[in-house]
């Protein structure tokens, strides 16, 4: 049985990675793509998704998301790590035949979600400002979704704390409020943070190999991915990527691959650890406990990296001889 899923990205050299990776996997069923800010500006991200869309005849519908967080200042795209538009050295044509829709991305998910209940998966692998704005509108999605799978957040397990702020990951940091909203509402969230993604690595060798069995898409991948695996060379010291969204993917296909731990969630707002993930795995009772008071979620603390890689490879050149 497919899996119905809402794609909430901001294209983006590894959420190109993941997106193909959805679209790809004979279990998903990939019926949107959310675009947000994040890795590149929103007009970038947008225009990102839908040449993926028509380079590779997806028929997942495309919704403009917002282009700002909920209360902090926007940080701006991340140029240094995924190129001035957002896929490295790849541009996307400029004129292309197929458009967003009208409906703005918060409304595309709660229509889809209201429509399909207890059906969709929402996957988040940037900003959560958009399911922010969602729940916001229609404070019922929550009972309605079968499940919230997020790639952000650090927790400090196998020493992954912070990748942009020495206690924060990225897309908790693009908008910190919005994953506060996010976490503590009473839908189930799943976490699939620093602490797996980090555990993970696409090597140059896997990209080649990639590149030279899974036909275009697998070219496509090892094209976008020549800018990012320079920034992991010079400034990571690595021959290779971590594999950040397609990890969340992966755990749509088979959640089996992570082992995870149950706790509410607390994001930091202000100051210098903003947008820092706090869970809260004891049981005891405090007098004075903020997290008490929220459901528990799930985060992701270990990973079969292994068996992972092997899905990815196996799904996309399996996906090339169609």
């Amino acid at each position: 049985m497919t899996k119905k899923i809402i794609l909430d990205t901001d294209p983006g050299i590894d959420d190109a990675m993941a997106i193909l990776f959805a679209e790809a996997h004979p279990d998903i069923d990939l019926i949107g793509i959310t675009t947000v800010y994040g890795n590149a500006t929103i007009d970038n991200g947008t225009h990102n998704a839908l040449y993926l869309k028509q380079r590779f005849s997806m028929e997942a519908l495309v919704a403009k998301g917002t282009d700002k967080p909920l209360i902090r200042d926007p940080v701006g795209a991340t140029v240094v790590v995924h190129g001035e538009a957002g896929l490295g050295d790849v541009t996307a044509p400029y004129s292309l035949d197929t458009k967003a829709i009208e409906k703005p991305a918060y409304q595309f998910i709660i229509d889809n979600v209201r429509a399909n209940p207890g059906e969709i998966t929402l996957v988040a692998v940037g900003p959560l400002t958009n399911l922010a704005l969602a729940l916001e509108a229609a404070s019922d999605i929550v009972d309605l979704v079968k499940e919230v799978v997020v790639m952000g957040g650090a927790f400090g397990e196998n020493d992954h704390r912070g990748n942009v702020t020495p206690f924060a990951e990225a897309n908790i940091h693009d908008d910190p409020h919005a994953a506060d909203k996010v976490f503590t509402a009473s839908w189930p969230v799943v976490i699939i943070g620093l602490d797996v993604t980090e555990e993970s690595f696409f090597t140059s060798q896997y990209l080649d190999e990639l590149r030279d069995d899974a036909g275009e898409v697998g070219q496509f991948i090892w094209d976008i991915s020549r800018y990012y695996l320079k920034f992991y060379s010079e400034k990571v010291g690595m021959d290779g990527c971590h594999v950040h969204d397609p990890s969340a993917i992966a755990y749509v296909i088979q959640p089996s691959l992570f082992k995870t731990r149950r706790g509410p969630i607390r994001v930091v707002t202000d100051g210098p650890a903003e947008g820092m993930t706090i869970q809260k795995v004891d049981q005891r009772n405090y007098m004075n406990d903020e997290w008490r008071l929220f459901p528990a979620q799930q985060v992701g603390v270990e990973v079969d990296n292994k068996t992972l890689l092997s899905l990815y490879r196996e799904t996309l050149v399996q996906y090339s001889q169609q």
